[in-house]
């Protein structure tokens, strides 16, 4: 074999290898990265193809139901699925269990009860705190053990809006769990929450869960909480990108932050007149908007598309019931 030959296949070689290399060391970013995003069914293919690309830094995503988005996202990407039970209708449902434990292995978290503080109208849950606390011992707990969903899941107590009667309603919740199991109350691995306002309102709020949750505890290790939703809303696109420039760095440097997500995972089209279009993480044509390279981070620019044709016959709107619960919560961010 010449030696010109052999220059060439070790070349060669050498650039597998650094590509394999590559691709695992981009898994491992992404599996090691506390970002994600709540999903509420873009049907763009190449938005979804550029947010589950291999060098993109999120690892997880949730779309307030068990079942995963399977038609849009694939399946076998490197993105955790984390399901959630939404209320307690989900919890009558014998499907929702079936469902949950036919996951694959990768997801292990399992989120609930979406802002039962809020109204079925606003898009929460609107569960009094102490059947919460009942379905949640009689329903959710059994996930945490493993005699429910096929093996044992890491459970979230539920979460509420990031207002004042979020805290109350947990607190109450809190109390029902002891007055029905004195010993155990509602056990729990990791706490979820939303906001929706400005920054100093957001780390004012996750302060006030961590000394709710960890401060006068006795739990051997401190809870987690993941930002499940969070956005700045009717404001422009200045005022956002200013405000995901300290929220970014801050829940990445934060120990008690385990995951966070931000609400935009649509085209600004998408938004509706109370999120605003600045939330949104893609143009009208797909490509990335500023906040949107801003959350993908390194090696992603404004403008920006994903690969594949745009199949999709129209956007989606955010419907009535959410964008009322989006602007419930912001309407109490300013008391914080």
């Amino acid at each position: 074999m010449s030696q010109f030959t052999q220059s060439t296949r070790h070349r060669r070689q050498r650039m597998h290898y650094m590509n394999v290399f590559a691709m695992l060391s981009t898994v491992a970013l992404a599996q090691g990265s506390k970002r994600g995003f709540a999903y509420i069914g873009d049907s763009h293919t190449p938005d979804n193809r550029l947010l589950t690309t291999g060098n993109s830094p999120l690892a997880w995503y949730y779309n307030w139901s068990p079942y995963p988005n399977n038609n849009l996202i694939p399946a076998d990407s490197s993105l955790e699925f984390v399901p959630m039970i939404h209320g307690i209708d989900a919890t009558q449902d014998p499907q929702t269990e079936r469902v949950i434990k036919g996951l694959p292995d990768s997801s292990k978290h399992l989120l609930t009860f979406n802002e039962p503080d809020g109204t079925t109208g606003s898009g929460g849950s609107s569960i009094k705190p102490e059947d919460a606390a009942k379905a949640y011992i009689d329903y959710v707990v059994p996930f945490r053990g493993g005699s429910s969903g096929g093996r044992k899941w890491l459970i979230s107590h539920p979460v509420t809006t990031g207002s004042p009667n979020g805290l109350d309603w947990l607190r109450k919740f809190n109390e029902s769990c002891y007055d029905i199991d004195s010993r155990n109350g509602c056990p729990t691995d990791f706490v979820a929450a939303h906001w929706y306002g400005n920054f100093d309102g957001l780390t004012s709020w996750l302060a006030t869960l961590d000394e709710f949750y960890n401060t006068n505890s006795t739990r051997d290790q401190p809870l987690k909480i993941w930002v499940t939703e969070m956005a700045l809303p009717q404001q422009d696109d200045k005022n956002t990108v200013a405000m995901m420039n300290q929220t970014l760095p801050y829940l990445d440097g934060k120990d008690y932050v385990e995951r966070y997500s931000w609400f935009g995972a649509f085209r600004t089209g998408d938004a509706n007149e109370w999120t605003g279009d600045s939330v949104a993480l893609f143009d009208n044509k797909g490509g990335l908007t500023e906040l949107g390279a801003l959350y993908l981070g390194d090696g992603f620019k404004k403008g920006e598309k994903g690969e594949g044709e745009d199949n999709a016959a129209s956007g989606l709107k955010l419907s009535v019931g959410l964008m009322t619960a989006l602007s419930m919560c912001a309407a109490v961010f300013a008391m914080f």
